[in-house]
């Protein structure tokens, strides 16, 4: 057992280390930014003239399709799609492309959310405040709203890349050598699929562990200027 563990954890690492981790990264990062401009458009308020508002309607209609569509739907089935489904009609990605596009698009949907909601939760009166010293609403949203906004997204955006790590043992169905598919192709060789799926699921455990740990770090810093309430006590 020992000897299987020794040869084979090298493997896995070398999975995790190369498709695995920049996998989620590159997902995530896509998926934040697209998570911040579906947030912006959902909360905006449609100006201008009648043709103006229409048509920004219909970008908030199609935002707001995006989202639903991406969490009401599996992620499995997801990437069945783009991978599986799209070249019937002439839209071809290979695995890698494929899987950054499906974890970017249901993170982005998710994360999203949590934007969303962040920013609604700081109140009007800031806002009315920065516009009434002459700021535009770019520099309300990157001097004021972000800044806030950020403490109180991080739990809950550190929580769905930690899930994202953990969904990308889903890229080995559309034949992305992550550590899941490694680990698969072992078994098929060493017919000892209790241990080495236990090993990877250690490995995915000390790597999700690892992220909690920076969570809790991240978290402190986007909170150095809260005052503990403790120190009134």
């Amino acid at each position: 057992m020992w000897h299987i563990i020794v040869t084979t954890t090298p493997q896995l690492l070398k999975a995790g280390i190369r498709y695995t981790i920049p996998l989620s990264i590159i997902s995530f990062v896509l998926g934040l930014i697209l998570a911040v401009i579906t947030a912006l458009v959902r909360r905006s308020t449609p100006r201008g003239n009648l043709v103006s508002r229409g048509l920004w309607q219909l970008v908030k209609w199609f935002f707001d399709f995006y989202v639903w569509l991406f969490r009401s739907t599996p992620l499995l089935v997801q990437l069945f799609i783009v991978f599986f489904g799209l070249p019937n009609i002439g839209v071809q990605f290979s695995s890698w492309t494929a899987g950054i596009i499906t974890f970017s698009l249901n993170s982005g949907a998710y994360a999203s959310e949590t934007v969303r909601a962040a920013i609604s939760s700081i109140p009007q009166s800031q806002w009315e405040a920065a516009y009434s010293i002459g700021m535009t609403y770019r520099q309300v949203l990157w001097r004021i709203i972000f800044p806030q906004a950020l403490r109180i997204a991080v739990p809950p955006l550190a929580n769905n890349f930690i899930s994202l790590v953990k969904d990308t043992s889903l890229a080995s169905s559309i034949t992305i050598l992550e550590m899941f598919m490694v680990s698969q192709q072992i078994v098929a060789h060493n017919y000892q699929p209790m241990l080495m799926y236990t090993l990877v699921a250690v490995i995915y455990a000390v790597f999700c562990t690892v992220l909690s740990i920076l969570q809790h770090y991240l978290e402190k810093w986007t909170s150095r200027y809260v005052a503990d309430p403790r120190e009134g006590v």
